[in-house]
């Protein structure tokens, strides 16, 4: 029976996934296999000896340890597009946020109760609500991967102009964009042309702080700026300096933190890009998809730390193994097979960074001298048997 510990409320419609007469699941259970986590921190958790995986019910993993992971061998998941929907629909509505104060709005209509003549004073005060219209204006979309695209493709829908930009754009995302999104040639395109930009990117060493002093000194005066992503792309500092000069016009962020909470111009959402029952039901299918075929195969898709490395089931035995990306893995591996006269039926290779990761098929299931002499193999540092 394998085990599997939930480190927060997982939809029932994700566990569900993992059948009861093969997987205990639950957030008490203890010397679990894999973990399902959505926000969690996990920095200090224990990775015990038998932990394989962590699925991640979410895009996300600054919650997870993820290099202290693989040096244990430990694979980390994440649903990558499950919840693009549903950030996408809130991009949309940070967009007009940003541009009506509708917020204020209807803060101001709160302080009419009980007055009489509400909707005459309403009438008479509503000017200082004015905003501006989405259409004709210029959106620039950093970041062009599932949701991003999809935000491209709404603001075209509304009649903005779109300019995206992503270095990392994948032939499937940009077959998705719609025709009118032009490309812009770096950053500081779409710094110096967008009346809008919305943040679309994971947060990294090279993103940390893209939005700074420097930055939004490229941008046009009342810029409106969305962080839909993470806190850590945008220098508070830096913003609110920006605000208070009137370069920034409005700030729109789902990751509010001490230093943006309660400033003028900021619009803090509470982290409710994902917060929707169609946008968890699917992250959590996906996520125990992920485990389920990780944990009964031993293939490997959408890791953030190990490759993408599959064979459809055959029936044949199978050995993965885990190993540091360095020249001649493959040929001392297949050599531990050879040399015992076991006939490698299938096999597959994958490489990230400094991490490999194999799966062996072969005619007969793997002895105990040959599973000896791979972990006898510099380099490598785990080896799972199916049979």
């Amino acid at each position: 029976m394998l085990k599997v510990k939930l480190m927060n409320k997982i939809a029932k419609v994700g566990t569900d996934v993992l059948s009861a007469s093969r997987y205990e699941v639950g957030a008490e259970v203890e010397n679990e296999d894999a973990v399902m986590v959505r926000s969690a921190a996990m920095h200090e958790y224990p990775l015990h000896s038998n932990l394989r995986a962590i699925a991640r019910c979410g895009a996300g993993v600054n919650n997870i340890p993820v290099d202290k992971c693989t040096q244990n061998g430990v694979v980390v998941f994440n649903t990558p597009g499950a919840n693009a929907n549903a950030v996408k629909e809130l991009a949309i509505a940070a967009l007009v946020l940003a541009s009506r104060d509708i917020i204020g709005g209807v803060k101001w209509v709160e302080t009419l109760a009980g007055q009489e003549n509400v909707a005459k004073t309403v009438e008479a005060g509503k000017s200082a609500f004015v905003g501006h219209e989405l259409a004709g204006k210029t959106l620039g979309v950093v970041g062009l991967g599932a949701i991003g695209g999809m935000v491209a493709n709404a603001a075209i829908s509304l009649g903005m102009k779109v300019m995206g930009y992503d270095p990392y754009i994948t032939a499937k995302a940009a077959w998705s964009l719609a025709p009118s999104v032009s490309q812009a040639s770096d950053y500081t395109d779409i710094f110096k042309h967008c009346d809008y930009i919305t943040l679309h990117v994971p947060a990294t060493p090279q993103t940390k702080n893209m939005i700074c002093e420097s930055s939004l000194a490229q941008m046009k005066d009342g810029v409106r700026i969305l962080n839909l992503s993470r806190a850590d792309l945008v220098n508070a500092a830096d913003l609110k300096a920006g605000l208070a000069s009137g370069k920034v016009a409005a700030y729109v962020t789902d990751f509010p933190t001490e230093e943006t909470a309660g400033v003028k111009g900021v619009i803090a959402i509470p982290h409710l890009g994902a917060s929707t029952v169609e946008s968890e039901d699917h992250c959590a299918v996906m996520a125990a998809q992920q485990l389920d075929e990780f944990l009964t195969y031993g293939n490997i898709r959408n890791s953030v730390n190990f490759p993408t490395v599959g064979i459809p089931a055959s029936g044949h035995p199978r050995v993965c193994i885990m190993n540091k990306n360095i020249p001649n893995m493959l040929s001392q591996i297949t050599s531990a097979f050879s040399s015992q006269n076991i006939n490698i039926e299938n096999l597959a290779n994958g490489s990230k960074g400094d991490v490999a990761y194999t799966i062996v098929e072969t005619n007969a299931a793997a002895d105990e001298n040959i599973i000896s002499n791979l972990k006898q193999i510099e380099g490598v540092f785990g080896v799972r048997v199916f049979s």
